[in-house]
C-alpha cells in the first residue's frame, strides 16, 4: 500500500507505550479503526508483547514490533524468522551495519514482514552522538544508514521529521516512518528532534507514530481523529 492510498488514519501509528496489557488492550479498544497501526515496543515486548502482536495481527490489525534489533547475525536472523511468524506488519533493526541488515532480510524469508532501519534517534542530537565517537552530523548519519538499509532490501527507515524531507528528495519508493510528532503547542517529554503532524507530512513521511499526545488524552479516539484532521490537511 503506498502512501497515495492510505487514508489519513491509516498513516497514524500509536505506540502503545503503556505498563501492561490490560492498559494496551483497553486503548485499543477505544481507538478501534481510528488509527493504522498499533506499535509495541520494549516495554510490552517483555510483558508478553509477542503474544499480543499475535493477538491483534489475528484481529486483523496491523502490529508495528519495535524491537530495535541488534546483535550477531545468527542471533537477528532468528529473532526476524521468529517475529516474523507473530503476523507483525513492521519490524524495526537498527540501521548501523550491513551484517545485522542482511541478517534480517534472511530471516524475515518470503513473509510480508516489512522492515525498517532505525537511523538516529528521536532524542539524539549531535553532543549525544559525539559521545559515542560518531562526529557525523545527525542529517548525513541519518542518510547513511537510511541508504545502507535500502541497499539492504529494507522496505524503509524510522527517521526524525527533521530528515524526512532529504531522504524522501534521494530515497525514492521507500517508506519513512516518523516518530517524536508532538501536535503544535505539546510539550515534547524526551524527545529532542520533534516536529508536528503537518510539517512531518509536509517533509514526506508516510506514517507518523504518536504517542503520549493519543494514549494519555481524556479522549484517546478524539485525540487520533484531531491528528488525522492535521494530515489530512498537510496532505490535501
Amino acid at each position: 500500500m503506498s502512501s497515495e492510498t492510505l487514508t489519513p488514519n491509516e498513516r497514524i501509528i500509536v505506540a502503545l507505550d503503556v505498563a501492561d496489557l490490560d492498559e494496551a488492550r483497553g486503548l485499543v479498544t477505544k481507538l478501534g479503526g481510528s488509527v493504522g497501526v498499533y506499535k509495541i515496543g520494549l516495554e510490552l515486548i517483555y510483558r508478553g508483547g509477542l503474544a499480543f502482536a499475535e493477538e491483534l495481527a489475528n484481529e486483523g490489525h496491523r502490529v508495528f514490533l519495535d524491537a530495535k534489533l541488534l546483535d550477531i547475525e545468527a542471533t537477528v536472523e532468528r529473532a526476524t524468522a521468529a517475529i516474523a511468524m507473530t503476523g507483525a506488519h513492521f519490524l524495526t533493526v537498527h540501521a548501523t551495519d550491513r551484517k545485522t541488515l542482511d541478517a534480517a532480510v534472511r530471516g524475515r524469508g518470503d513473509s510480508a514482514l516489512k522492515l525498517l532501519g532505525v537511523t538516529v534517534l528521536t532524542n539524539l542530537d549531535r553532543s549525544d552522538l559525539s559521545e559515542q565517537g560518531i562526529e557525523m552530523p545527525p542529517l548525513a548519519l541519518v542518510q547513511e544508514r537510511a541508504r545502507l538499509a535500502q541497499d539492504s532490501g529494507f522496505d524503509g527507515v524510522v527517521a526524525s521529521g527533521k530528515e524526512a524531507g532529504a531522504l524522501h528528495e534521494r530515497l525514492r519508493n521507500f517508506v519513512i516512518v516518523t516518530p517524536g510528532i508532538r501536535p503544535a503547542g505539546a510539550a515534547t517529554h524526551d524527545q529532542t528532534r520533534v516536529v508536528t503532524p503537518a510539517d512531518a507530512i509536509g517533509a514526506g513521511a508516510h506514517y507518523l507514530v504518536v504517542g503520549r499526545p493519543i494514549t494519555r488524552a481524556s479522549d484517546p479516539r478524539a485525540a487520533a481523529e484531531a491528528i488525522a484532521a492535521e494530515i489530512a490537511k498537510a496532505a490535501g
